[in-house]
């Protein structure tokens, strides 16, 4: 039985600070993030970006990773200081080397790149003159999206504007958790929206200038909710409250980002809309309209402590589906494990696939019921830095020991291949 169509387009995904390392390296800038995690106090255990996985120098192994599972296509993000060490135009020619050898060897390799310009990582340099306080930071990030169109013209046609702005400006700039850690008002963190909407704008217009061909979204997160039964009127209750405008500011969700970017007329609007999924929450029709269902006492977690909630991945998709109608894509879904090296040598990650078994067969019933999904990343191609949570938390289908880079393919990364080759038949 096959639950996807052949067409749908599997991958898996990574982002620049998180993985890369090469911090000092080849005239790469610092970012707000370096400064973040040098920081006393601001990530656990003290743990940097400074290394990471190593990816700036194993890529190749990341990229035979990729080819092994037959994945079409490879989702990573592209360093901003490394190409504006200083914010600025002044371009760094040698900070494109590793990308350059990246993309051709996917290209190599069969596997479709699709490159995020931003997921977090902003030159301090920027950062110092306000961030995404200062509208100069927009305009800062739309020609950088230019000069990155035009190297990779021909070569990268698939691209991702800005990762999560949800969290980069709620938790970065709202409530301090994240790079640059500050704690703003809430006018002062809807300045901050914004000018990520310009920024979006401005770089979303570059890469179409430079190349009408390109393909053009963004990631977005938020709150999903989904029905606590099938009954008509939970249905409508779920759809109500996902869509609903949080209190006051900083809660942005979905709709704040996509709401003025999907207008007809408005040159930010994306191709396709990227939904980053991890877990929901229940709804039922109460007597005063909405409300939350309690998640089950002892209900299941996950490493990081997130419920399991694979409804989220139906009903998600398809009220974002009925509301904008555009071409979508799971960007990211996944989940964070205790993994680690058995006796054997492997590594045994049955929670992983049972929980993407899980959600991919809810997947599945959002495209049975016509929603226009065309493809999944699962997140995260291989261990990396989790933020302010350090190297606490494994995401990853291939597990990574810090201490030598090595990489060791999880039982999910053998899993997660079959489902693959198979376009969702071995489910």
């Amino acid at each position: 039985m096959e639950y996807f169509p052949k067409d749908f387009l599997w991958g898996a995904a990574s982002a620049s600070y998180q993985t890369e390392g090469g911090v000092k390296e080849d005239g790469r800038g610092e970012s707000v993030w370096d400064t973040f995690s040098h920081t006393p106090c601001k990530v656990r255990n003290s743990d940097t970006g400074d290394v990471a996985a190593d990816s700036y120098h194993r890529w190749r192994e990341d990229v035979a990773l990729v080819k092994d599972m037959g994945l079409g296509a490879y989702r990573f993000s592209i360093a901003w200081p490394r190409i504006a060490p200083n914010g600025g135009t002044d371009w760094n020619p040698a900070g494109f080397a590793m990308y350059d050898g990246l993309v051709d060897a996917l290209l190599e390799a069969g596997v479709q790149p699709w490159a995020t310009l931003y997921h977090w990582d902003l030159p301090q340099a920027l950062q110092n003159k306000g961030g995404w306080q200062n509208e100069d930071t927009a305009r800062a990030f739309g020609a950088y999206a230019r000069e990155v169109a035009e190297h990779f013209k021909g070569r990268v046609t698939h691209w991702f504007t800005i990762n999560e702005p949800q969290c980069f400006i709620g938790m970065g700039y709202g409530s301090g958790e994240h790079a640059p850690g500050l704690r703003l008002r809430p006018e002062d963190q809807l300045l901050c929206w914004k000018n990520m909407l310009l920024g979006h704008t401005l770089a979303i217009q570059a890469l179409r200038g430079i190349d009408p061909s390109n393909v053009v979204g963004l990631a977005s997160c938020g709150g999903v909710c989904y029905p606590a039964s099938e009954r008509a009127e939970d249905i409508e209750a779920a759809r109500k409250r996902m869509f609903a405008r949080p209190e006051g500011f900083g809660g942005f969700s979905h709709h704040d980002l996509l709401d003025p970017l999907c207008l007809e007329d408005n040159p930010g609007k994306p191709d396709f809309i990227g939904l980053n999924i991890y877990n929901g929450i229940a709804v039922r029709a109460g007597e005063n309209g909405p409300e939350d269902v309690p998640y089950p006492m002892g209900g299941p977690r996950t490493a990081f402590g997130w419920p399991v909630t694979p409804e989220a991945l139906e009903w998600g998709p398809r009220f974002v589906w009925e509301r904008y109608h555009l071409p979508l894509y799971i960007s990211e879904n996944g989940l964070s494990c205790r993994d680690w090296v058995a006796l054997d040598g492997k590594v045994h990650d049955p929670g992983r696939i049972d929980f993407l078994h899980r959600y991919l067969l809810a997947l599945s019933r959002a495209v049975d019921a016509g929603v226009d999904v065309h493809g999944y990343f699962q997140w995260a191609l291989i261990d990396n830095f989790e933020w302010a949570e350090g190297y606490d938390q494994r995401f990853g289908l291939v597990y990574v020991d810090y201490a030598t880079g090595r990489r060791i393919p999880k039982d999910s990364a053998e899993w997660y291949a079959g489902v693959v080759k198979s376009s969702g038949g071995a489910l």
